[in-house]
């Protein structure tokens, strides 16, 4: 039995603003409503790699938990870039998203997604890691970029799957659609464990 088959009992909510992570849901054949929900998205100053993300997802989940319904299974999720133990975030403007896309120029740099999956009774929480080599992007690439695809909606200042990533990325060492925004192969993965347990 599928997946999809083995959730019909259960009412799939993504909550998340994210087109990326709905369009990828999607691609495992879940019927699902996407949502979004007003979280704190700061976190504390200690945290480090992984942590982070993972702290932005469970706050995301403890948001949206008075609003969940009996048998639905809710799914949030957070994206990180970390490079040489730096978290970058979503860019507030020009100069932050040029100044985030000149860190990554040349270097090699972690995305980091936490998931977290609950319903009422249970929470689970995971995450994934890939690497992404880019190469050295030059001053007119990078603004050519911001200018044209306004990259202020994602961790890092790109999108993989928009013009930088065609022609910025070298290799990628893990999921890419980690790097899209929701690890989904291991998604899968997860949800049919945690509907068995």
């Amino acid at each position: 039995m599928i997946l999809a088959d083995q959730l019909k009992s259960y009412q799939i909510v993504l909550v998340s603003q994210s087109p990326r992570r709905r369009e990828l849901l999607k691609g495992l054949e879940l019927t699902f409503e996407a949502t979004s929900v007003d979280a704190d998205e700061s976190y504390p100053a200690h945290l480090q790699g992984a942590e982070v993300p993972c702290y932005i997802t469970k706050a995301k989940a403890a948001a949206y938990l008075p609003y969940l319904k009996e048998n639905t299974l809710a799914i949030t999720a957070d994206t990180v870039v970390s490079i040489n133990g730096t978290i970058l975030g979503k860019p507030n403007n020009k100069q932050e998203a040029t100044d985030m896309l000149r860190t990554l120029s040349g270097n090699k740099h972690e995305v980091i997604t936490a998931v977290c999956l609950f319903t009422q009774q249970k929470q689970h929480l995971f995450y994934a890691v890939s690497e992404v080599y880019f190469k050295p992007l030059s001053d007119k690439e990078i603004e050519h970029y911001i200018d044209t695809y306004q990259p202020y909606d994602k961790a890092g200042s790109y999108g993989v799957q928009e013009w930088i990533g065609y022609i910025g990325i070298e290799k990628i060492v893990g999921s890419y659609y980690n790097v899209m925004g929701l690890p989904i192969q291991r998604l899968y993965q997860e949800l049919t464990q945690f509907i068995q347990e």
